[in-house]
């Protein structure tokens, strides 16, 4: 049977969260100064604010909106781990909000935000 999480265990998955949020943070920061901070004409390479075609200015608009979803799942990774720092403070980090069983640290360290055991996890894609 797997056992809780020692103190030093919650430390060190605190720092793996820790360092994920500010990889996320400078994702987000620098998608936000490629994407929002360009006017279309630095995006364009024009000399004037219009390209010259509209094909161009489609492929600009779809970029745009890719970066743009891209950072809004960056944001929502943030606010999962934010959530795994707050369990980790309250001794429910690591305890399968489902079944209430530990979760494997192999899970933790490759997915810290974890909620659920691989089994609750698989039961739950397979609705």
């Amino acid at each position: 049977m797997k056992k809780k999480l020692t103190k030093k265990e919650l430390l060190e998955f605190k720092k793996i969260i820790l360092k994920k949020k500010e990889e996320i943070n400078d994702e987000i920061k620098r998608i936000s100064d490629d994407t929002l901070k360009k006017s279309q004409k630095d995006v364009s390479g024009g000399i004037s604010g219009y390209t010259y075609h509209m094909a161009d200015v489609a492929t600009d608009n779809y970029d745009r909106e890719f970066s743009l979803e891209f950072a809004s799942n960056d944001r929502k990774s943030l606010y999962e781990l934010e959530d795994a720092l707050k369990r980790i403070e309250d001794g429910t980090f690591g305890i399968c909000e489902n079944c209430n069983s530990p979760i494997a640290k192999t899970r933790l360290k490759a997915v810290p935000q974890a909620r659920l055991c691989v089994k609750c996890q698989e039961k739950r894609e397979k609705k």
